[in-house]
């Protein structure tokens, strides 16, 4: 364990730790004069890999560590010797802060993951820093205000899930850039192709960037492209090799997570992402080096998935899913993060199979667009998903086209369908989906739709159609919904009669909080004493998302981004934006948990909770959660003129 004597400790110079604390938060605030007395005041120290800084409940932290090279991890270990990964730190993170705060012995274990650099900042004087400048406070104490919510999630994680697996999954907290080896190779457009592959196969490596004349980065070259491109067409390997590069370039920032970087990879069906630092291109991270580090990896579903050449070899596929979100679960992924992978995973499945559909049924009549509506259509499935979906259509020409285009349409949507409940995805018990011949029509009848609910409205039949405003393109001709979108979205700003009566449907929804603050349960039927996560708990912030959205004429879908986007146009507080996020990710991961506990019980998943079963941290969090609802409820009433 390291100790403050170590003969490894030395001054550094000022200028050197100004330029490098100019480059981090929140000392890139501190004006010179207090940099240049923060500057003196600070050591280098230097750490091999494996070396433990902090021992849990032991070490006595006499220091801020600034990582100035290298990374380390944070980890708790159980009386029973179980080690629990907590975080990584990279370049730029520190460690020690909340100890010194709080005037405690090391709450974590910490160790080098790599030879590692610190710079060390004395206790007092960065006492002294957060007493006199209240800002530089504000950013370690507000991520510090996160404590209760981040216990909660762990006891989720670890009293509900049993691990099946050691947790050394860092996909949630490796930055893309840490994980880069070698700088970029890069070749000239203007090389032969031969020229390309015999590089790549010198320097081990399976992909080159691709520059122009100026030197600017214009494409990369795989070597997947070689035996796609080349070999399986008898391209001629004279030919130069920006006639096979893939234009433009994808790429993803250096700071980003790797399940960000793998969700980019599987959103846009490639294998190989430009890893870009302040605009400048410093790598490329493939899914195979995502996988290594990893170990087990949702993209193997994935390829199994695009690979599928039958429509029923993705009916046992589709099972797969709760196991690889049982991992992210287990790794500590939160449920805005889950979601988004079920969704990904899912859409892939529905892109497949319907793609595989038209090839049996033949080149349809008209060009069509799947939507995707419900929690589908806001990106938020979980292991519950009923079907909600439709069929929008472009309006046909003439009578025989009409025929045709009715007659396919009805044999594609009862196909698919039927297809979609031997995956695993029960019918919609209102049946919205595309098998309905109600909901399975022409663009032009879609129009029609929407004016008579955002034009004529009638309070019930709103509260039935809100489902279909959180419609979002699911395959075929996406332009047609997103047309429709951005006509709903410049609609419904105008109609303030429609607004009102969604806005009173807000209200209708009660925190399900007693006067003393204890939990509302159903009082009788199959879940007698149970919570109904979903209606009471979450369907309120789903409810005040939309209504925000939509009078604010913003085409995002999904809550927590409509949410986000809400705060950033200044439509609600970020005091709001912050408790509203909070409380309906923690209800999601609450429910998630539920969900999937009760799969591995062979039981089907339902959103019926018994808060008996919680944990005196989760009732605490989840009933702050349910306090939010009325604050949001607040801000309802003094936006519309309700009685």
């Amino acid at each position: 364990m390291n100790s403050k004597s170590n003969k490894d400790v030395h001054s550094v110079s000022v200028p050197l730790v100004i330029e490098f604390l100019k480059g981090i938060m929140p000392f890139n605030e501190l004006d010179e004069t207090t940099l240049a007395e923060l500057a003196r005041r600070c050591t280098i120290d230097f750490f091999p890999k494996g070396t433990l800084l902090f021992k849990q409940d032991e070490t006595v932290v006499t220091h801020l560590y600034l990582i100035q090279k290298g990374g380390v991890k944070s980890f708790l270990k159980d009386e029973a010797g179980e080690v629990t990964l907590k975080d990584y730190r990279g370049e730029g993170s520190y460690i020690g802060a909340l100890p010194i705060i709080q005037g405690t012995k090391a709450n974590l274990n910490v160790e080098t993951v790599e030879d590692t650099f610190c710079i060390l900042l004395e206790k007092d004087a960065f006492l002294k820093l957060l007493h006199e400048h209240p800002r530089f406070a504000q950013y370690y104490l507000k991520s510090f205000s996160e404590k209760l919510i981040r216990t909660a999630y762990s006891e989720l994680r670890h009293h509900r899930i049993s691990p099946r697996t050691e947790s050394g999954l860092y996909l949630f907290s490796v930055q893309v850039g840490d994980i880069i080896k070698r700088e970029p190779e890069v070749i000239a457009g203007s090389d032969s192709i031969q020229k390309a592959a015999t590089r790549m196969a010198e320097l081990h490596i399976g992909s080159l960037l691709v520059r122009d004349a100026a030197g600017e980065i214009i494409g990369i070259v795989t070597d997947k492209d070689l035996r796609i491109k080349v070999v399986s067409r008898g391209l001629d390997v004279r030919e130069p090799v920006e006639r096979i590069m893939a234009s433009p370039i994808i790429s993803i920032p250096a700071h980003e997570t790797c399940f960000n970087a793998l969700l980019q990879m599987m959103t846009k069906k490639i294998h190989h992402l430009v890893v870009k630092q302040a605009e400048k291109t410093v790598g490329v991270v493939t899914a195979h080096d995502i996988m290594v580090l990893q170990g087990s990896s949702p993209i193997y579903l994935f390829r199994e998935i695009v690979s599928q050449t039958r429509i029923e070899g993705l009916y046992a596929l589709s099972r797969k899913v709760p196991n690889v979100i049982r991992t992210l679960i287990e790794e500590g992924a939160k449920a805005n993060n889950i979601t988004r992978m079920i969704t990904v995973l899912n859409d892939h499945i529905l892109d497949r199979l319907l793609t595989l559909l038209v090839e049996e049924l033949g080149t349809p009549p008209v060009p069509f667009c799947w939507l995707l509506m419900g929690s589908e259509g806001r990106r938020e499935q979980t292991f519950k998903t009923d079907q909600d979906n439709a069929l929008l259509y472009k309006d046909p020409e003439t009578d025989v086209e009409k025929r045709d285009a009715e007659e396919y349409f009805r044999l594609f949507g009862e196909k698919a369908i039927e297809h979609l409940v031997a995956c695993g995805y029960p019918r919609c018990k209102g049946g919205i989906m595309a098998s309905n011949p109600r909901w399975c029509k022409p663009y032009s009848v879609w129009e029609g739709y929407f004016d008579n609910w955002v034009l004529r409205p009638e309070p019930m039949e709103i509260l039935h159609a809100t489902i279909f405003f959180d419609f979002r393109p699911g395959y075929g001709a996406t332009d047609f919904a997103r047309r429709l979108r951005e006509r709903l979205a410049a609609q419904c700003q105008r109609q303030e009669i429609f607004l009102l009566h969604l806005a009173k449907d807000c209200l209708e929804s009660r925190p399900p909080l007693s006067f003393f603050r204890n939990f509302i349960v159903e009082k009788d039927g199959e879940h007698k004493n149970l919570l109904d996560l979903k209606t009471r708990g979450l369907v309120p912030f789903v409810d005040f998302a939309r209504l925000m959205a939509l009078k604010h004429g913003i085409t995002e879908t999904n809550t927590l981004a409509r949410l986000q986007l809400l705060a950033e146009g200044g439509h609600i507080s970020q005091e709001l934006y912050g408790e509203t996020r909070d409380a309906y990710e923690f209800q999601m991961q609450l429910r998630l948990v539920h969900q999937l506990r009760m799969l591995e019980e062979g039981k089907d998943p339902n959103n019926y909770i018994n808060p008996g079963d919680l944990t005196e941290v989760e009732k605490k969090t989840l009933k702050e959660a349910f306090a939010v609802i009325g604050r949001m409820q607040t801000v309802i009433r003094d936006m519309f003129p309700i009685p």
